[in-house]
């Protein structure tokens, strides 16, 4: 009966692996880089962030990224996701907010949005990571990304670093 019951949970754990891989959006990249075509036009002047050392006591942390169109012309923002539920992101321009999107998979799909960058025009993305998502075991050093997309293409890549304690 025991092994009948191994079987099955390595069946059910192998289709939820296999569910993920599938739901999980996947970005151009190359050499494990986010690449993104040259006519897009999209610069981050900071894409990584240390958060060092955060506690769970102390919750949620934020930090805003800037993205500006360093093209001729109008670049259109359609998408943005993060790679884990315990973080979301939301686009700033101006007064007009987008967000916040959170992990494709969890809640449903993340909607398209439409929010156009004049060259010359900048925006902020403000993500927000709960060290508190994961529970107890949520601790030690996590990675995480967030995603920004022109059109259907990933324009941009963000990441941050923590490393949690209870």
């Amino acid at each position: 009966m025991n092994k009948n019951l191994l079987i099955t949970l390595v069946i059910i754990v192998g289709l939820f692996a296999g569910l993920i891989l599938i739901v999980k959006p996947t970005p151009n990249t190359e050499n494990g880089n986010s690449t993104a075509k040259a006519d897009i036009g999209l610069t981050a002047s900071e894409k990584n962030y240390d958060f060092g050392t955060i506690s769970m006591a102390e919750g949620t942390v934020t930090h805003k990224f800037t993205v500006k169109n360093t093209s001729e012309s109008t670049v259109q923002l359609t998408k943005m996701y993060t790679s884990c539920m315990c973080t979301t992101a939301t686009l700033i321009k101006g007064e007009n907010k987008f967000g916040p999107m959170g992990m494709p998979g969890h809640g449903g799909s993340v909607p398209s949005f439409r929010s156009e960058l004049q060259p010359g025009e900048e925006a902020e993305v403000e993500i927000a990571f709960d060290p508190t998502a994961h529970g107890p075991a949520g601790v030690g050093r996590i990675d995480r990304s967030i995603f920004l997309e022109s059109n259907g293409q990933t324009a941009l890549e963000y990441q941050f670093v923590a490393f949690v304690k209870p």
